[in-house]
């Protein structure tokens, strides 16, 4: 549903905001129900299903090739972090079913540890988004979501693909509703070999191995009329060996193991909803100095998590949102220095919405956060969101957003520092969006001024330790274009998006470290019948890898092509093929760690 069609609905009767959703709740069950509110008044970009089809190595590549975010990865399938317009890799929230996800210990999301598969929308939302998402959402945030369908019987599919590198890939997923009860589960095996050679470089991933699996569970049920409870549960099981330089080298790996659990309590009427969610997370990990030996480190977290989101229309103009959330932090580590420890977190957020007409509405919003032994400062948000005319929207953000200091940033022995500050940040970001027949075309500026910034420093007594450094600057523009057009047994589609980042030092003036200041990616899909092509590109530009802005260590420019083509027969059965890096570029996005040249992989999928 288009939010034209939901701002109509809104005037329709009181809580008309909320009439779409309990008019489709006969359809669908959504697990993070605000970003239904979050997409009236900011631009969000959704992967679908059939478009994670294209990138299916992990979630690095696919966010690389079909979003605006800069992922910085040691090598294929390895230590993998997100830059969102310019910012850090722990200034990304990744959000599953709306549940804040980033580790405590790293701060950040780790991107090759997260699934690919087993969700029904990805989602990427730029811009900040701590008022409803929490720390880290300062860049943008990833959002990992999961649907629950009524009235759907059974249905099923298997995917299976083999690649390059003795890589292999499966997927089943199976489900079965009725009006009153909905079930979903899937499960995902990868393994590769990953031992590509870029000759031009040298270099051989030796010990390139990965492999993971995971499981999606999700369950809902309708105990009324107007009452859902609902399940979702995710496990996932990792491991990457890390690459070596020469045959002799000391080989190295890291294992990770995540179980994420989900239990809600829906409440939709036409004035009132209200959503209660009790969650536990768990992250592991494991750091093995030598493949053939006991680890040598790692840690232990785990996550109690309730939070409750209340939403009442007071007129059919105004609606006031409340949430409640409240955290215990639990952690362990092993040879880090970091004891057994626990930390709780308390945030109340309060936002109210006035919808002026059926063009124009606005949104402001404040929150307090209350963690333990570390001083928040009060964030806010305001939003508005105009449909001048039928070819011109713009919508406006101001917030002050923040990034909690990690369990390591605190902690580690030696380096961290209990008396760190929480990062802070002021966000300024505005959305043209133009409308041309099948065109669409946004251009997004950006402004962020960073303060408190956290950086690990090398000191006199021999060692790193964590500091509140510098403040940044950070400004630029995120563009994009889509085109869809149908025409008998013809479709052709067109999703482009190009950034420019500016991300400065105010100390020295100088870009920071793996920001390119341009980035640009696009993917075009043309289906004739059963036939589907589709072509998409990458250009990186230059990347600093050091804070002197030195141009000898500097990551050059370079563009990447992937193609592939696929046919369905009898609706069922797909068949696809797949060249990646087309023109055998020789690249990297972290120094030293070249990625795959010229590779292929097969597919087939069967729908039931």
């Amino acid at each position: 549903m288009d939010i034209k069609r939901s701002l109509v609905l809104l005037f329709s009767s009181y809580g008309c905001f909320l009439f779409a959703q309990e008019k489709t709740i006969d359809t669908v069950y959504i697990f993070d129900n605000q970003m239904n509110k979050v997409k009236l008044f900011h631009k969000v970009n959704t992967i679908t299903p059939k478009d994670i089809e294209k990138n299916t190595t992990n979630l690095s590549e696919l966010l690389r090739f079909q979003s605006q975010v800069y992922i910085k990865e040691n090598g294929r399938g390895a230590v993998s972090s997100p830059s969102f317009r310019g910012t850090s890799a722990g200034h990304t929230a990744f959000v599953w079913n709306g549940i804040n996800i980033n580790s405590n210990f790293l701060g950040q999301g780790d991107v090759n540890n997260i699934p690919l598969f087993g969700y029904d929308q990805l989602e990427v939302k730029a811009g900040g988004g701590s008022v409803q998402y929490g720390s880290s959402a300062i860049g943008g945030s990833i959002h990992l979501n999961n649907n629950l369908d009524f009235n759907k019987d059974f249905g099923a599919a298997l995917y299976s693909e083999v690649a390059s590198f003795d890589t292999y890939n499966n997927f089943a997923k199976a489900s079965f509703s009725n009006d009153k009860f909905s079930f979903k589960v899937s499960g995902n095996y990868f393994i590769s070999q990953n031992d590509y050679e870029v000759r031009e470089k040298e270099y051989i991933n030796r010990n390139g191995r990965y492999y993971n699996t995971s499981v999606n569970v999700g369950a809902s049920y309708k105990i009324a009329p107007h009452q859902t409870i609902s399940w979702q549960n995710q496990i996932f099981d990792g491991s990457q060996y890390y690459p070596i330089f020469v045959e002799n080298g000391n080989k190295t790996k890291y294992k990770a193991q995540t179980l994420r659990s989900l239990l809600a309590w829906d409440i939709h009427k036409s004035k009132l909803s209200n959503s209660l969610k009790a969650a536990y997370t768990e992250d592991n990990f494991q750091y093995f100095g030598d493949i053939d030996k006991p680890k040598e480190s790692g840690a232990e977290g785990k996550n109690y998590i309730f939070k409750n989101d209340f939403n009442y229309f007071i007129t059919p103009k105004i609606n006031v949102n409340v949430i409640g959330e409240f955290q215990v932090n639990k952690g362990e580590g092993y040879q880090s220095g970091i004891g057994d420890i626990s930390r709780n977190m308390g945030s109340v957020a309060g936002l109210v919405r006035y919808f002026a007409t059926q063009d124009l509405r606005f949104e402001a919003g404040v929150k307090k956060d209350f963690v333990e032994d570390i001083s928040s400062p009060l964030l806010y948000s305001f939003s508005g969101k105009w449909n001048a005319m039928k070819w011109y929207n713009i919508g406006m953000s101001v917030s002050r957003n923040l990034r909690i200091p990690s369990f390591n940033d605190l902690y580690w022995e030696k380096g961290g520092n209990p008396d760190l500050l929480p990062e802070t940040s002021t966000n300024l970001d505005m959305d043209h969006e133009f409308s041309f027949g099948d065109f669409k075309i946004t251009l997004s500026p950006y402004y962020m001024d960073v303060k408190n910034y956290i950086n690990w420093l090398p000191t006199p007594y021999g060692y790193w330790a964590a500091f509140n450094t510098y403040k940044a600057e950070i400004y630029g523009l995120e563009s994009q274009v889509t085109f869809n057009k149908n025409f008998g047994k013809h479709g052709f589609r067109l999703n482009a998006g190009y950034t420019y980042s500016k991300s400065i030092n105010k100390d020295t003036g100088m870009q920071m470290v793996y920001v390119p200041i341009h980035k640009a990616f696009g993917n075009i899909d043309y289906q004739y019948n059963f036939l589907r092509v589709y072509v998409q590109g990458l250009f990186n530009g230059l990347t600093y890898t050091t804070t002197d802005e030195k141009r000898a260590d500097a990551i050059d420019p370079y563009f990447v092509l992937n193609t592939g083509i696929s046919a369905t027969l009898l609706k069922k059965y797909t068949l696809g093929f797949k060249v990646n890096n087309i023109t055998n570029t020789v690249y990297q996005t972290v120094s030293y760690y070249p990625m795959p040249k010229r590779n292929y992989s097969v597919y087939a999928t069967i729908n039931f």
